[in-house]
């Protein structure tokens, strides 16, 4: 991931010192499962864990140096961790194993580390949509449908229903970190036929993880569910980012995103104020939702493995799990620091000369006596002629000798009409937010 949309919490999950750490911890783990069964000589596997090199840059550096020769990145760390061991200790090293054996399980205890930062920056998400849910909980403004105005809702309404869709996401981001929080060592197709089972369920508590049943590569429909997780989240966070770009539009301007002091808009015009994060976070959506294609055309793999994946998994795995976690705090930061501003919301509302309480009329026309399409025909011909030529839609209802006025009142009472919302509150109070 480019430096940009990095974070120095998920790049350590995803570093090469990190990666390779995690190789050498399975490797020393796999040497002592084999002591603890009499396979390996137990002062072997002490001086396997006393002997091993410490993973930092200079480690990576002689991996990568020796991959040169060998073209085979398992097959040169393996060469470099022996190396500095020494023999005869070291000639233990990747005893009864794979590639897939070191890799896929290093490469899972990843995305459970990845899964659990996920899931805090979702928490921390949650509260604070739902703060604001709160906080605006009546503060009124035009619901809009196809981009036109609707009937009246709230601020907080809006909020409150993001903030579900975000614990919806933590519930997806939290069932695949179970689905990825497992390993194999089961050797070159997973039968076992040159490691015990004792040993991968040593090494599998040793690391929190649960053994399965794999061939030689735990199966990529895990890897897809991981990424699935992080597309669903991309998503709800370019939904949010949609709506408020659209609230800040000059004709709109109900929202506006925070503007720190020094903060310029435009480099030619002073005057601008743009949504910049919301729009990164759209731009951005679209990275993590079109790896997800790529996880999924990873599931079908040659037999008992190909490495078709490995190329692809190098790349969207770490990259998806990066721009999830940068996309929930910058939207959070967002959120923290929009200005909302209710006059605007209510002018906004007024501006189109109270037809949003056309259904209302419908209604009430109905419960006093008129057929449904009787009353639909009235109520359409005022609203056609109150946007049309801009006058009051309740003056010329009142003026049309088809509509009794005693309907009226109620019709154009605006908490009659958000008289309900408490109950996508009660809903809302519901979440665990924390």
């Amino acid at each position: 991931m480019i430096p940009r949309y990095s974070t120095p919490e998920m790049d350590a999950v995803w570093s090469e010192p990190t990666r390779f750490g995690r190789w050498l911890e399975v490797e020393l783990l796999a040497t002592e499962g084999h002591a603890a069964i009499g396979v390996v000589p137990a002062e072997a596997a002490a001086a396997c864990r006393a002997g091993a090199p410490v993973a930092d840059d200079a480690f990576v550096q002689r991996i990568t140096e020796r991959e040169a020769i060998t073209d085979h990145d398992v097959a040169a760390f393996v060469d470099v961790v022996q190396d500095a061991i020494g023999a005869p200790a070291g000639s233990w090293i990747h005893y009864g194993l794979t590639s897939s054996d070191v890799g896929d399980t290093a490469l899972c205890w990843a995305m459970r580390d990845a899964a659990d930062l996920l899931i805090e920056a979702s928490t921390e998400l949650l509260a604070t949509l739902v703060e604001m849910a709160r906080s605006h909980r009546d503060t009124v403004m035009i619901g809009r449908t196809h981009g036109i105005h609707a009937e009246p809702t709230t601020f907080g309404t809006k909020v409150a229903l993001w903030a579900m869709q975000v614990d919806r996401d933590r519930r997806r981001l939290r069932a695949a970190r179970e689905t990825v929080a497992v390993m194999k060592l089961s050797g070159a197709v997973g039968t076992y036929s040159n490691i015990p089972p004792e040993v991968e369920e040593f090494v599998g508590a040793a690391l929190g993880l649960t053994p399965v049943p794999a061939t030689q590569v735990v199966a990529r429909d895990r890897h897809a569910e991981f990424l699935y997780a992080c597309a669903s989240v991309a998503a709800t966070c370019e939904l949010i980012a949609v709506e408020l770009r659209h609230l800040q539009r000059t004709e709109v301007r109900e929202v506006q995103e925070g503007f720190k002091p020094g903060q310029k808009g435009s480099s030619a015009m002073p005057h601008k104020r743009n949504p910049i994060s919301a729009e990164t976070i759209s731009g951005l959506a679209r990275v993590v939702r079109s790896n997800l294609l790529a996880g999924l055309q990873d599931v079908a793999l040659w037999h008992e493995r190909d490495i078709s994946h490995s190329s692809v998994e190098r790349v969207i795995l770490p990259d998806s799990s990066q721009l999830a976690f940068y996309m929930m705090r910058r939207l959070r930061r967002l959120v923290a620091g929009l200005v909302v501003l209710p006059e605007r919301m209510r002018a906004n509302l007024d501006a189109s000369h109270g037809l949003v309480f056309s259904q209302p009329v419908l209604l009430a026309l109905v419960q006093n006596g008129s057929t449904r399409d009787d009353a639909y025909r009235i109520v359409q011909r005022n609203a056609m002629r109150a946007w049309d030529d801009g006058v009051d839609f309740r003056s010329l209802l009142e003026a049309d000798d088809e509509v009794d006025n005693a309907v009226l009142d109620d019709a154009f009472d605006l908490g009659r009409s958000l008289q309900n919302v408490g109950r996508i509150f009660d809903q809302l109070d519901t979440l665990t937010v924390r």
